[in-house]
């Protein structure tokens, strides 16, 4: 049965700096203040009264874009069989993980946070915090007494205390066999921290623990798990942000990892959810199993792996910088024919070993922090995301995938969940939607409906602390682009695939009709990689 919603007070406190990063202290509870203070766009539904705050306005920038040329709609004047305006319902969980119950989408996060949907479009908000009284998610004690209880394996954590002990990124598999298995981790600084496993029968709980299943540094005794080698930050991982998934032929997996020496990963018993007894990857590493990502303490974390069928990749996606809005968190993605690796980005077949020299380049960068430019005429205000990080994702029974993470806004740490639909390029990338999901089927064009003035962004390759911010140009019919940008466009036999060159860089993705919230109405859209491993994002200009 649906649980009610908990429903927070009004609180005035410090702003949330989130959940995962190796440097932001454990908040053991955020308060309303610090997760639904946040809207984006006029199209959102009323925050109920008791959680209603001060809403984070759009943004504009210092100027309105002044196009040389005339300003046109992309599409104007035709009929796309556009639906009806969408409803969109905000929720706030820090570092979103998506499973799939009864008809429902979960996300669980930081602090066990939960919200679940049905459309991936209007979200209900089910906790807020792990400390909220009678939370469902928090994993209850199990009565085998050869099971650590709660409390032991909190004060096994806490062998390290540098910050108040905290629940961060959190992950459930739903089973085969209906079971639905809860991977949480508890921390009480960078270098202490350990990854359980609860279980329950539904998928609102309650979750029984079956203990602890990998800890770092100081959670284990400075040991690594062989209890030989030494743990030492460059070299094995922060024990946090676990994600549990099955691979390509039903082999049972946990990807972890924050900071420190990488992103790991382990072989999992699907019977009993804990560490599959005889495996040889998870010897590897001197018990933490094998490094898909060796790092040397830079900022990456946030794994999470996805197989598509459609392509035979497995895609493992990570959020590089900082979590708050000031961080520069950005998504990126390396892909792989194998779950056990090696990953690779666009520019090399082994990219797998991060450095102060070579973080930045590293990764295919799905997004940043950005901006669409407002341009004159266009009836709304323009949001300033920033910080969009630590992912999920989901592909549906139709074969559709789907982006789920968090974002940050200019004004303040508070934060929003955010689904964007994915779409494999001709080369096997995948590139996400600059517009939110809308619940629109993909629709195909003619050149004739796609040209006109385009705000266009280039995610480029940086940690981007600050927003990129649109640039205008005018896509031709004689497939020429001018503007702020120059190169060239074409449209792809089927209608849909976009092949771009801007001022020397080719990117292939895909044309789009998509919602755009800041205007409310239906636009002309665009999603591309290049081949340097960068996302380039249009939209046409919001014009009746």
């Amino acid at each position: 049965m649906p649980r009610t919603r908990i429903v927070i007070a009004l609180v005035v406190a410090a702003a949330l700096i989130g959940g995962c990063s190796k440097a932001s202290a454990a908040s053991p509870s955020p308060s309303a203040s610090e997760t639904l203070g946040a809207v984006d766009g006029a199209d959102d539904k009323e925050i109920p009264k008791e959680t209603e705050l001060a809403k984070i306005e759009p943004a504009l920038p210092a100027e309105t874009a002044q196009p040389s040329a005339p300003v046109t709609a992309p599409g104007a004047g035709f009929d796309f069989q556009d639906g009806p305006k969408p409803t969109f319902s905000n929720v706030s969980v820090h570092d979103p993980s998506v499973f799939k119950a009864n008809n429902y989408h979960y996300i669980i996060g930081s602090h066990l946070a939960v919200a679940k949907s049905s459309d991936l479009m209007k979200w209900q908000q089910l906790t807020i915090g792990w400390q909220d009284g009678g939370n469902p998610f928090y994993p209850v004690d199990n009565p085998d007494p050869s099971v650590q209880t709660m409390e032991e394996q909190i004060k096994d954590v806490e062998r390290g205390k540098e910050n108040e002990l905290g629940f961060f990124a959190a992950d459930i598999q739903a089973m085969e066999d209906g079971r639905f298995f809860h991977y949480y981790c508890l921390t009480a600084s960078w270098k202490s921290s350990a990854i359980g496993l609860a279980i329950a029968e539904n998928p609102e709980g309650p979750y029984v623990t079956q203990g602890l299943i990998v800890r770092s540094a100081m959670a284990g005794e400075n040991r690594a798990p062989d209890g030989v080698a030494v743990w030492t930050e460059k070299l094995y991982p922060n024990c946090i942000d676990p994600q549990a998934f099955y691979d390509n032929e039903g082999n049972f997996w946990l990807v972890y990892g924050s900071w420190s020496g990488g992103i790991f990963l382990l072989e999992l018993d699907p019977g009993t959810g804990l560490l599959k007894e005889g495996s040889e990857l998870n010897g590897e590493s001197h018990g933490y199993g094998r490094a898909l990502i060796e790092n040397s303490h830079s900022a990456i974390e946030g794994p999470y792996i996805l197989y598509v069928p459609e392509t035979q990749y497995y895609y493992l996606f990570v959020s590089y910088g900082g979590l708050d809005s000031a961080g520069g968190y950005n998504i990126r993605v390396f892909r792989s024919r194998s779950v056990t690796g090696p990953y690779s980005d666009s520019k090399s077949e082994l990219r797998h070993r991060l450095d102060r020299v070579n973080f930045n380049s590293t990764g295919v960068k799905l997004m940043g922090g950005y901006q669409f430019k407002h341009l004159e005429n266009e009836p709304g205000r323009t949001t300033l995301t920033l910080s969009p990080g630590h992912n999920s994702a989901i592909r549906d029974e139709n074969g559709r995938l789907f982006l789920i993470f968090h974002q940050r806004f200019a004004g303040g740490e508070a934060h929003q969940v955010r689904v964007h639909e994915m779409f494999a390029t001709t080369d096997g990338w995948l590139a996400v939607s600059p517009f939110r999901y809308d619940g629109a089927d993909v629709k195909t064009f003619k050149e004739e409906e796609l040209a006109g003035t385009w705000k266009v962004i280039d995610h480029e390759h940086d940690v981007n602390t600050k927003a990129h911010i649109s640039k205008t140009v005018q896509f031709l019919l004689d497939g020429q682009i001018n503007g702020e940008l120059e190169g060239s466009w074409s449209l792809g036999e089927d209608g849909t695939s976009a092949l771009i060159a801007l001022d020397g860089m080719e990117y292939r993705g895909v044309f789009l009709r998509r919602w755009d919230s800041d205007n409310l109405m239906w636009v002309q859209a665009l999603t591309a990689i290049s081949g340097e491993g960068t996302a380039l994002w249009g939209a046409g200009a919001a014009l009746e």
